[in-house]
């Protein structure tokens, strides 16, 4: 690998990255972090490598401290993990410093996070993101031990996609009836094909998604993972994906698999939706009110994008805006984020703030309303709440109920947008 090749590939990158227009997603660092970002294909890891550069711009470093190298470039092919310090050596032949280093799919050089783990001893400041086939978040966590944070990257929120689309709103929107009717519509198409960067630019929006499903089945679970079974895994998916409202035994899954006539073990299921989460292509509950033992085998399965989500389903509404839910709570509570279900089945529930929240698309039919409102009620009886919502998808009032517990009933559209 010659010296000037990388040269000029850092003067690239110096040269247009800086002109790039982006839709600035909200994000904060450690003034000294290095950063590995990951997420489910597709969601925009690389934007964050280019905001970054452009952040670190405007805070006033100057453009040749930045190295930014794209390992999926053809120039590089060749490249070997013991020739990635040439980078070191191209920048000390045009710059003297310390660069601050931007790696884009550096999992195409085997053996490349010895490089990244000396790059942080040696306290450089590095960024990298890399493709979830070869490089997932519990694989940096072991492989770089500690000296990186690890950035959780997703499709765009709603209030993200409204951004994107030049949406702008105001603290009155609401009262605002052109403003609003734009919202609602953008929303319809956020609620169908999701939140992926690119999808909002293709006119072929299904199909667009299903050519992603199929890159992230071959890529990052077949190929990744060594599946024989491909028809199996093809089969899961489909079956988690019509059971995305309902707590879910990997031994139902299994005998759902197996009804269409593949052969498929309960612990065979559970090791596939493993691989579906470490590619960030799903995410798992648990339930609150569970034993330790039963929350490893029953759990309730959503994707991380409605997108992806709705290329499995036909007329799915109500599946579609549960899942939403679960993607906006899920963001942002994480692991602190419930469903509760012991006598009592109640959507999703956080503890720590004593919020109880049910998805329910429409409240006019009254036995559907009473369930919802009811299940809320006997969970507050022993598990006192201070919050407790129904998300629907245009309704919208206050519930207050004889023992005090005030439901808000709110639509989703703008429940996102809180």
């Amino acid at each position: 690998m010659e010296k000037e090749t990388i040269c000029n590939i850092i003067r690239e990158g110096q040269d247009y990255i800086p002109e790039i227009q982006l839709f600035a997603r909200q994000s904060e660092y450690e003034a000294k972090g290095s950063y590995v970002f990951v997420g489910v294909r597709q969601c925009g890891k690389s934007y964050m490598l280019y905001q970054r550069i452009q952040q670190l711009l405007q805070e006033g470093h100057d453009i040749k401290e930045i190295v930014y190298v794209n390992f999926d470039d053809e120039r590089l092919q060749l490249l070997k993990s013991e020739d990635l310090d040439i980078i070191l050596q191209a920048y000390a032949s045009m710059h003297e410093g310390k660069p601050l280093l931007f790696f884009d799919e550096i999992q195409n050089i085997e053996g490349w996070e010895h490089f990244a783990r000396r790059l942080a001893n040696q306290k450089f400041q590095v960024f990298i993101t890399g493709s979830n086939a070869k490089m997932l978040s519990r694989d940096i966590a072991t492989t770089l031990g500690g000296r990186y944070w690890i950035r959780n990257v997703y499709p765009f929120s709603f209030k993200e996609f409204l951004g994107a689309k030049d949406i702008a709103l105001d603290p009155q929107w609401e009262h605002s009836a052109k403003l609003r009717a734009g919202v609602e519509r953008a929303f319809d198409e956020y609620f169908h094909f999701g939140g992926f960067p690119e999808v909002r630019e293709v006119a072929a929006k299904r199909i667009w998604l299903n050519e992603l499903y199929n890159k992230i089945f071959f890529s990052d679970l077949v190929v990744r993972n060594k599946i024989r079974n491909e028809a199996a895994l093809r089969m899961t998916a489909k079956r988690l994906a019509e059971s995305v409202k309902q707590p879910t035994a990997y031994n139902r899954i299994s005998n759902l698999v197996k009804s269409t006539g593949i052969n498929c073990q309960a612990n065979t299921v559970m090791e596939y939706v493993g691989f579906m989460r470490d590619a960030c292509m799903v995410f798992s509950l648990n339930n609150y009110a569970s034993k330790f033992s039963e929350r490893e085998t029953i759990k309730k399965h959503y994707f991380v994008d409605n997108g992806l989500l709705n290329i499995f389903l036909t007329d799915g509404e109500t599946s579609l805006l549960e899942n939403l839910c679960a993607i906006h709570l899920f963001q942002r509570h994480g692991e602190d984020l419930y469903y509760y279900n012991k006598n009592i089945e109640v959507d999703f529930y956080l503890p720590e703030s004593h919020t109880a929240i049910q998805a329910c698309y429409s409240m006019t039919d009254l036995q559907t309303s009473e369930r919802e409102i009811n299940a809320l009620v006997k969970l507050n009886a022993f598990e006192p709440l201070q919050h407790a919502l129904i998300i629907t998808r245009d309704e919208e009032t206050v519930i207050q109920k004889d023992n005090g517990l005030t439901i808000e009933v709110k639509p989703i559209w703008k429940w996102l947008l809180e």
